[in-house]
């Protein structure tokens, strides 16, 4: 990045948040400190209103702007993207949001820029097995409610429980997974808990604001780790014997099952470490892999997939369950 672009990408920068540090903008843009401080006094000689605060950052005199930065093309396309991701993987009233926040991009791009994301828009497409979930439209209300600390009433259908329940839940965060979830504060069970969008029935947001929190998804998702056992899980994969796909959904998955690390062995197999709390968990999912993975340890893990394997036999091979 030149001097020039650099320049005007700290004064983007400075209009997009309260106060900036100077390290901040040395770490981001990939300077010393002492380039960064010559940056900014070319700002105020430039006439831009900047106020200092020593150990805390600069910021710009409140109400001062300057007319919209155009887009680059690979940034327009860039946004294109989060535009399709945004219509398939959250809400409607998100995607109409990213839809509406799309239209004003294009109407400030030039005429070449424009036409280049008509053209290519048909050529990125997000493919889910589902769509956004039918119910109500969790996920944009629930950011509105971390964002303004709004306590959630919600009804919720548990994959352990046969009847829904009403919480009340202070919500921090969400994520997405395989779908999307929100860490929340649950009222009822007195402690955090993860909630799935897809199993929430029906949601509100009460005028209840309740007191800001310390934690974070991060700090959530250590705390969890530090007070769940792991134990040490060892398995051999013959990728040989497995297709494509399916090897490819092996390495897309594996991290959410709690992998290590791996080597490849002599005779081509794959070993595979993984540290988790739950055998029965991971049993489930190396079920579709048999004929192709082995167990090196723990031998209780060769056990659940045998009452999984077997339950399974059982159910399938039932008089009742067989086609005549």
């Amino acid at each position: 990045m030149n001097r020039f672009d650099r320049i005007t990408a700290i004064l983007i920068q400075l209009q997009t948040r309260r106060v900036v540090s100077g390290p901040a903008l040395a770490e981001r843009f990939g300077v010393s400190l002492r380039t960064v401080y010559r940056d900014l006094r070319t700002l105020e000689q430039a006439g831009v209103p900047l106020f200092g605060e020593p150990g805390v950052g600069y910021s710009l005199a409140e109400g001062y702007r300057l007319p919209p930065v155009m887009f680059t093309r690979e940034e327009a396309t860039a946004l294109l993207t989060a535009e399709k991701l945004a219509a398939r993987l959250t809400d409607a009233p998100t995607a109409q949001l990213s839809g509406a926040a799309m239209d004003k991009l294009r109407a400030v791009l030039r005429h070449a820029d424009r036409d280049h994301l008509e053209t290519l828009s048909p050529h990125i497409q997000v493919l889910t097995p589902t769509g956004p979930a039918d119910g109500p439209n969790a996920y944009q209300l629930l950011l509105t409610a971390v964002a303004t600390q709004q306590v959630v009433r919600l009804r919720y259908q548990a994959a352990d429980y046969a009847a829904p329940e009403t919480r009340a839940v202070e919500p921090i965060g969400l994520y997405r997974g395989r779908q999307w979830h929100v860490v929340a504060y649950c009222r009822l069970r007195q402690a955090f808990r993860d909630f799935r969008l897809d199993r929430i029935q029906h949601l509100e947001t009460t005028t209840e604001v309740f007191a800001a929190r310390p934690e974070t998804l991060q700090q959530h998702w250590q705390a969890e780790a530090s007070r769940r056992p792991r134990e040490k899980v060892v398995l051999r994969f013959q990728l040989a014997a497995l297709p494509p796909a399916t090897v490819q959904q092996l390495h897309d998955t594996k991290r959410q099952y709690g992998w290590a690390h791996e080597q490849l062995l002599p005779d081509g197999r794959l070993e595979m470490t993984l540290l988790l709390g739950s055998l029965p968990y991971l049993a489930s999912w190396l079920l579709p892999y048999a004929g192709a993975v082995a167990v090196v340890e723990p031998p209780a893990l060769r056990e659940h997939l045998r009452e999984l394997a077997q339950r399974a036999h059982d159910f399938f091979c039932a008089p009742e369950n067989m086609l005549t």
